[in-house]
């Protein structure tokens, strides 16, 4: 056991789906996987393992922004011998060309925060998914006949906020914003371990256009049967 993780070492698979919702996960789990148990509830950041396809599969809810998903995913990859972590969640576009309900698959990651510094001892702000999963992952797609688009994300630690959007996409490349995928990146830097993330637009920050909080729970199936696909192909 970790400090945020009650469950034994058997009881976490080595293939990991974090959406951020605890009730998400809890939504994954009883949909899409089979003989699944609740393993973790500590802090109400609930855990299922169970099977997708006959593999054992885990979802984890890893809570909101780089601190949480730090915890979590640092402890799943150390402690409990997690080999590949897929984010499933939600995102904000800054492009009325990337719309509410798409499913887009992250590429680099840019962000202002330290995280990288404190935990590499590395002052990185741009870090890159890994690209044997991605290929997994788009190749699943192809035969799901799911639409992914692959884009470069803005990281921040104040909720869909930037002050400078246009000088980041025009820098970087950046069509979306969210908080979670940076740590993520960064932990399986350092751990030599797989990780990659997927997400569905639930903001337009150009149009308005949002998502509300039962749609942003509930209607990612398409994301979420990609992302399990994938993961047991890993």
């Amino acid at each position: 056991m970790t400090p945020h993780i009650e469950c034994d070492k058997d009881l976490i698979a080595p293939l990991v789906i974090m959406p951020g919702d605890p009730r998400r996960a809890k939504y994954i789990a009883e949909k899409f996987l089979t003989d699944y148990k609740l393993v973790n509830s500590v802090r109400n950041e609930d855990a299922y393992t169970g099977y997708f396809n006959g593999v054992k599969v885990t979802i984890f809810s890893s809570g909101m922004g780089n601190a949480s998903m730090g915890i979590y995913s640092h402890e799943l990859f150390n402690f409990y011998d997690v080999k590949a972590i897929l984010r499933v969640g939600s995102c904000g576009s800054y492009s009325a060309d990337v719309k509410v309900h798409d499913v887009l698959l992250i590429d680099n990651v840019y962000s202002t925060s330290n995280y990288a510094l404190e935990y590499l001892n590395e002052d990185i702000h741009l870090i890159k998914s890994n690209e044997e999963f991605n290929k997994v992952i788009s190749d699943t797609a192809i035969d799901l006949g799911v639409s992914v688009k692959k884009v470069n994300c803005n990281n921040v630690d104040a909720f869909y906020n930037s002050l400078n959007i246009e000088e980041i996409d025009k820098k970087y490349e950046c069509k979306i914003v969210e908080m979670e995928s940076f740590a993520l990146f960064v932990n399986a830097k350092k751990c030599n371990k797989l990780a990659s993330a997927l997400v569905t637009v639930s903001d337009n920050l150009v149009t308005g256009e949002k998502l509300g909080a039962v749609e942003r729970e509930k209607d990612f199936d398409e994301m979420i049967k990609l992302a399990l696909t994938s993961i047991i192909k890993i």
